[in-house]
Formats: C-alpha cells, sequence, structure tokens
C-alpha cells in the first residue's frame, strides 16, 4: 500500500492555525487515490538545524516522502529587511552569507532524506501574505535566494517541486501573515496528490509543479 510522509515545518502541521477547520494532512487523506495512506511528520516551528529528529520516527512502510523546510530558516534572518546598512553591497553581502548558511544547512536535510531510497518531493517557500505592502515586497525578494537554493538541490538531485508561490498567492490561503489557512491547506494538498498521482511514471531530470 502506498504511503506517503509529509515531513517539515507547519506548512504540513498547520491545525493549529485552521480556525477549526481540516488541516493539510486531513485534506490530504481526502484526496489520494484510493488505497493510499498519509501520515504527518512535520512540527510546527522545525528548522534545518533538527530536522534529523524527524527522521528518526520515519515509518518503515513509507513509499513517499515530501518535505517543506526552509520557512523558518528565512524567518530567522528577517532582521535583515530592517538593518541599517552603509551600501547596497553590505545588505546583500549579509542577505549572502544567510542564504549560504541556509543552503548549507538545507542540503544536509535533504541528503539524509534521499539515503532512504524512496521517491521524494520537496517544496519552496511561498511568499507569505505581509500587511505592509513594502515589507511584503522586501520580503518576497529576500525569499528568492532561499529558494534558489532549494530549487538548485532539486536540480541537482532531479527531484520534484512544488512550488508553493505558486500554489498559495491568494490572500485568504493564509490564516497569518505566515501560516496556511484551512483553505491554503487544501490547496496544498491538491498539489501534493497531482504529484503524487504522477509518481508511478518516472521522468528523468526535476520536475516543478505549481498549483
Amino acid at each position: 500500500m502506498p504511503h506517503v510522509l509529509l515531513l517539515g515545518d507547519s506548512i504540513f502541521d498547520n491545525g493549529a492555525y485552521t480556525q477549526g477547520g481540516p488541516d493539510v494532512i486531513t485534506q490530504l487523506r481526502g484526496v489520494l487515490p484510493m488505497g493510499w495512506r498519509a501520515t504527518l511528520g512535520a512540527i510546527d516551528g522545525a528548522t534545518t538545524e533538527h530536522f534529523d529528529r524527524q527522521l528518526a520516527l520515519l515509518p518503515g512502510d513509507t513509499t513517499h516522502i515530501v518535505v517543506s523546510l526552509g520557512g523558518n530558516d528565512a524567518l530567522g534572518h528577517v532582521d535583515l529587511l530592517e538593518r541599517r546598512v552603509r551600501s547596497t553591497a553590505e545588505g546583500l553581502t549579509e542577505l549572502a552569507a544567510a542564504a549560504e548558511g541556509f543552503e548549507a544547512r538545507y542540503r544536509r536535510a535533504i541528503t539524509a532524506v534521499t539515503t532512504r531510497g524512496v521517491p521524494v518531493t520537496i517544496c519552496t517557500i511561498y511568499n507569505g501574505n505581509f500587511p505592509d505592502a513594502h515589507f511584503q515586497r522586501l520580503a518576497s525578494t529576500a525569499l528568492t535566494v532561499f529558494n534558489d537554493a532549494i530549487l538548485r538541490v532539486a536540480f541537482e538531485r532531479a527531484l520534484t517541486v512544488i512550488d508553493l508561490r505558486l500554489v498559495c498567492c491568494e490572500s485568504k490561503d493564509y490564516a497569518n501573515p505566515i501560516e496556511p489557512s484551512s483553505h491554503g491547506g487544501a490547496k496544498i494538498a491538491r498539489a501534493i496528490a497531482k504529484v503524487l498521482e504522477l509518481a508511478g511514471s518516472p521522468v528523468p531530470g526535476a520536475r516543478v509543479f505549481g498549483a
């Protein structure tokens, strides 16, 4: 029986933010093909730093893994968006350093997942829904360097990618500036199901999916 495991952070573990509505794992179970199972291994607040704790609990019958990781790492550098710098070069240097550190940690995390020998799908970091338009613009721009790292890892390892920037693209997809609502969670679940339905027809190289 196919068994998909969701790993990562509150993009999947969003039950605390749905105001009583179904969370991602519940909605995924409702749209998966008959005979599929889905387990939530993601933990709200998780970062690349301690991701190995989730892998330690990997069910032995897992046949597919989907990972959404990195948003909390990016949030750890949100101060860069408001820090006063002497030049654009200085600001970009600090952002580059943050992205390089993230990429090293993310690469280790995904390497640990791919060694399990089952198909792996990874997700980009969505742009969020910040009320201040100026801050939203800055955040979306800064996130591109983190997403570039995610995509680079995916392309190098020929992994399937769900670009959450294309999935959660409406304000109602968010319960607050950074967490998915039940509405957004439904879109994420459908995107995962779409990818898994195609998993039986392997195509050489990386593939990127939106909504």
